[in-house]
């Protein structure tokens, strides 16, 4: 079988991504390169359909854009600005406490290490490589649920889990992707690559792709 090119995809994704809809949290990032906003915005968008993600999050930034306003938020508050949001409970407790700890401990600034992020409850490794490609425009792979499933759909990877798909794409995708492999993979899963039914018949991708774990397609 005939590798993968993905220098190919990349330029096919990148004439296609002006046709689709923006995913949430870039478009938090591209309006104001705020890692803070970037961490917040991602913590809302687990869970979450985007539409949400985006309005839940301009409500919230609207009342508190940065750690000092927000550890200041009761929870209660910050639970109603993000509602609808998937688990928004939760998440609202999440955030006011980063949002402390950050004041306490960080000097009210978002680290820039995946490590130091880490340490924050409610923050995984997709969300602390996107706040370092997204907020700091530093080099991380952020890997979600497409990213992993798009990946191994094509052949690109063979891996079980995102953090075993990271680890792959750290050894093999070149460096010059790493930051925009997710937002452009993202936008072509929600727009195109379905989990469920991939629009194939119409995916200038198609004639690459191995199609491993499609049963039905469009």
């Amino acid at each position: 079988m005939t590798p993968f090119d993905i220098h190919a995809a990349i330029a096919i994704l990148r004439d296609e991504y002006r046709f689709w809809k923006t995913p949430a949290v870039t478009i938090v990032a591209q309006c104001d390169r705020s890692p803070f906003k970037v961490l917040v915005s991602c913590i809302i968008s687990l869970r979450t359909k985007d539409e949400v993600t985006a309005q839940a999050s301009m409500r919230l930034f609207e009342r508190a854009a940065t750690p000092e306003a927000m550890q200041s938020l009761p929870v209660d508050q910050v639970a109603e600005l993000i509602y609808p949001a998937g688990f928004y409970r939760n998440k609202a407790q999440q955030i006011v406490e980063i949002a402390k700890r950050l004041v306490d401990e960080y000097g009210g600034r978002v680290p820039d290490e995946i490590d130091e992020l880490l340490k924050f409850k409610g923050v995984g490794r997709k969300t602390a490589n996107l706040v370092l490609t997204l907020g700091f425009a530093k080099a991380g792979i952020c890997v979600d649920t497409h990213v992993h499933r798009i990946c191994n759909r094509w052949g690109y990877v063979s891996t079980k889990t995102p953090d075993e798909t990271e680890i792959a794409l750290r050894k093999k995708l070149p460096a010059e992707y790493w930051i925009e492999i997710n937002d452009l993979l993202v936008a072509f899963g929600q727009n195109h690559c379905h989990p469920v039914s991939p629009r194939c018949s119409t995916c200038r991708l198609a004639e690459m792709c191995a199609k491993i774990g499609v049963g039905s397609s469009r």
